[in-house]
C-alpha cells in the first residue's frame, strides 16, 4: 500500500436480499484515492452513489470487502473514531445547527474531535469562514439567516475545522443555482490543489464533474474512470 493513497476500497460489495434473489448495488469495487486530488462520482439516480459515499464515510457497512484509510481497515480504527477524527462530511441539506451562528457551528465540531487543534479556536474558525467567503458579520449571524450558498460555505468550513484531510460531499450543490455551485466547486479545487486535501464529491452534474481532477462513473454496480 503506497503512502499517497489516503483511502482505498478492496472488493467492496453492497446488496439487498429480495426473497431468494440478491440485488447488487455495488459489486466488487476496488479503487484508490490520493491526497491533493478532487474526485467526482457520476451516476444515474438509484445507481448507488449515495450508498457508496455512506460506506466510505462509515455511515453504513459493506456486505463484503474492506475500506482502508492510509492502509488501515477502518473497522480496526473504529468507525466512530474514523468519522470523528479522520473525515469531514458535507451534506446537500447542510446539517448545521440552525439556531447557532456559523462560528458556533465550527466550535461544536472542534469540541467533538480528538484531533489537536493548535492555536486559538476563535481565530481558526474566523479564518476558515473567511477562506470560504463568509465575512465577520455573516459569521456572527445564526445560520438560518444565511442563504443556502452561505450555509453550504459554513458547512465546508465546519468540515475543515477538525483538521482532516479527507472530505466527502454528497450532492453539496443540489439545492443551489449553477453560479453558486461553481463557486462551491472552486473551493473544493483549491482545497485539493493548494491544501493537499482529498475531496470526493457525488454529483449528477457533468458540468461540475468536469471541473474535478478525476471523474468516476458508477453504473450497474461498478466504478470506472469516465473520460471528460
Amino acid at each position: 500500500m503506497e503512502n499517497n493513497y489516503i483511502l482505498s476500497t478492496e472488493n467492496l460489495n453492497y446488496y439487498y436480499q429480495d426473497g431468494d434473489k440478491i440485488r447488487y448495488i455495488l459489486n466488487d469495487i476496488s479503487f484508490n484515492f490520493e491526497n491533493g486530488k478532487f474526485y467526482t462520482i457520476l451516476g444515474e439516480s438509484g445507481s448507488g452513489k449515495t450508498t457508496l459515499l455512506s460506506l466510505l464515510s462509515a455511515l453504513d457497512n459493506p456486505k463484503k470487502g474492506r475500506i482502508l484509510y492510509k492502509g488501515m481497515d477502518i473497522r480496526n480504527i473504529g468507525l466512530e473514531e474514523y468519522r470523528r477524527n479522520k473525515i469531514g462530511i458535507i451534506f446537500q441539506n447542510y446539517n448545521l445547527i440552525k439556531y447557532m451562528t456559523g462560528l458556533e457551528n465550527l466550535y461544536v465540531a472542534m469540541g467533538i474531535t480528538d484531533n489537536h487543534i493548535s492555536g486559538n479556536k476563535k481565530t481558526i474558525a474566523k479564518n476558515l469562514l473567511a477562506f470560504v467567503g463568509i465575512d465577520k458579520v455573516k459569521a456572527s449571524r445564526t445560520v438560518n439567516k444565511l442563504s443556502g450558498g452561505e450555509q453550504q460555505r459554513v458547512a465546508i468550513a465546519r468540515s475543515l475545522s477538525t483538521d482532516v484531510d479527507l472530505l466527502f460531499a454528497d450532492e453539496p450543490t443540489g439545492n443551489l443555482n449553477m453560479e453558486i455551485s461553481l463557486e462551491i466547486v472552486k473551493i473544493f479545487k483549491e482545497l485539493a490543489h493548494n491544501h493537499n486535501k482529498c475531496i470526493i464529491m457525488v454529483t449528477h452534474s457533468k458540468e461540475l464533474a468536469n471541473m474535478s481532477d478525476v471523474i468516476l462513473k458508477l453504473e450497474k454496480g461498478t466504478l470506472s474512470n469516465y473520460e471528460k
